[in-house]
């Protein structure tokens, strides 16, 4: 059973960056479909997807939110799918989580399989 680990969040002041880092134990996720969502703290907030890419053809998909802004990709090598984010805002702050699919359609119509923990980002001055 795939595990995955989130690494690479923390505090940034608005318009910085982080490079947000999900890697997998028991699996390699070159198998798997990537996605990233956060759910922003506070009460009734609900988990919004912010990127996915396919493990089969590289395509990717962005939230609207965030597209310019974010990159994902994928460090075969290393086992890992990165989320570059880049001119940080401060209604980024979130946690963060990677999740495995089965396709692209599915990563991004929520019907995701295996999570990791998190990793909090804060955005603020």
């Amino acid at each position: 059973q795939v595990q995955l680990v989130e690494s690479g969040g923390g505090l940034v002041q608005p318009g910085g960056s982080l490079r947000l880092s999900c890697t997998a134990s028991g699996s390699t996720l070159d198998d798997y479909t990537i996605g990233w969502f956060r759910r922003s703290p506070g009460p009734g907030k609900e988990r919004e997807r912010v990127s996915c890419v396919s493990n089969s053809d590289s395509k990717v998909f962005y939230a609207d939110s965030v597209a310019g802004r974010f990159t994902i990709s994928r460090d075969s090598a290393k086992n890992l799918v990165y989320l570059q984010m880049n001119s940080l805002k401060p209604e980024d702050t979130a946690d963060y989580y990677c999740a495995t699919a089965t396709d692209l359609w599915r990563c991004w119509n929520g019907y995701l399989e295996v999570w990791g923990q998190g990793t909090l980002v804060t955005v603020a001055s």
